[in-house]
């Protein structure tokens, strides 16, 4: 029998991307959005691509915060676990919206816990954040680093790490996976599916590609006196589709039953640079990404990697893909959606 598998955000960039592999992988899926921060039309693309297995999947358009629809949802379905997306990740407006950002990402955790528990349905992969590691002293980040969080958004990843560690130790029925995202771009190599932000987005990939088909005049590069090889901060890039494997490994350890509460990063265990990243974006797209030097952004880090060792052993997944072909990704998908979903035929 084919497990069932809960997605929520699942209408998401990552959420779309591991909805697709949990698809081609023989997983029935069900997928819960509020269609906040994403669109209807990547949940019917996702079905297109999956070929044969597209009737597995079905969508919901649920905010979790609403108890009832949430309880509604699980009594009509038994689920063999849940993937846990759902909730706003904009690190500046977390700053101005700090209790929209509680309300919607915490408040709706424990909703979704709450009916978990109560269905007896206590399997959890949970989506985290190298926010987590805030200004992080060494690198590479271990799972083991210290973790504080230098903004709300990050806050509420930390709080809802604790929240499910917490519920782990109360009791012992929980399996839970803590995934600790590096910075997620590319897209799929079809370009059928990729990153759409709303409004103006607040991380360099989608800005870049922005810039790259004439919506954005100008890529603002913010720190430029980083103690960094050319000044410039340096992340961990991982190929979305690399990180929605990682979510498939991460549900099959789930089902080992000696797994309690782990935590995993999913990077490269490789930083880039923000100039790396623009060059070897360039060079995909043949197009000259014009830049504006600024200042240094309050919060951000210089330097965030990824260890990977733990992931590798005990989840056996590696990151496959480098920072070329993440970028010739990102363009393919870029230049056949220069307006997203939303400025698709299907969204006429």
């Amino acid at each position: 029998m084919s497990k069932n598998i809960l997605v929520t955000g699942g209408a998401g960039y990552i959420g779309s991307h591991t909805v697709l592999q949990l698809l081609l992988g023989g997983y029935k899926t069900v997928v819960v959005d509020n269609l906040d921060n994403s669109s209807a039309i990547a949940i019917k693309r996702v079905q297109e691509l999956a070929g044969q297995f597209g009737p597995n999947l079905s969508f919901y358009n649920i905010d979790l915060r609403d108890k009832p629809a949430v309880e509604k949802l699980f009594e009509s379905n038994k689920f063999d676990a849940v993937i846990h997306f759902a909730g706003l990740k904009a690190v500046g407006e977390s700053c101005q919206k700090p209790l929209m950002y509680y309300n919607n990402n915490i408040t709706g955790t424990i909703t979704l816990l709450e009916v978990m528990a109560t269905r007896g349905c206590k399997n959890l992969v949970f989506s985290s954040s190298s926010t987590v590691y805030g200004w992080p002293k060494e690198v590479p980040c271990t799972e083991e680093s210290p973790i504080s969080a230098a903004n709300p958004y990050g806050r509420t990843k930390l709080f809802t790490e604790e929240i499910c560690r917490d519920v782990y130790h109360s009791d012992h029925e929980w399996k839970v996976i803590l995934l600790r995202y590096f910075n997620p771009i590319g897209a799929h190599p079809s370009g059928y599916i990729g990153d759409d932000p709303r409004g103006i987005p607040n991380n360099l990939m989608p800005f870049v590609q922005q810039v790259a088909v004439g919506r954005r005049p100008a890529l603002t590069v913010y720190g430029t006196d980083y103690p960094t090889k050319d000044g410039t901060a340096v992340r961990d890039y991982i190929h979305v589709v690399d990180l929605a494997d990682g979510h498939i490994a991460a549900l099959q350890k789930l089902f080992d039953p000696l797994t309690g509460c782990e935590v995993y990063n999913l990077g490269t265990g490789k930083g880039s640079s923000v100039l790396e990243v623009v060059s070897a974006f360039e060079k995909a797209s043949g197009k000259k990404i014009p830049l504006v030097m600024s200042g240094r952004r309050p919060g951000d880090a210089e330097i965030v990697y990824a260890a990977t060792e733990k992931a590798e052993r005990e989840l056996n997944w590696r990151a496959k893909y480098g920072i070329d072909e993440m970028c010739r990704d990102q363009w393919n998908w870029a230049s056949k959606n220069p307006y997203g979903y939303e400025g698709s035929e299907e969204s006429n």
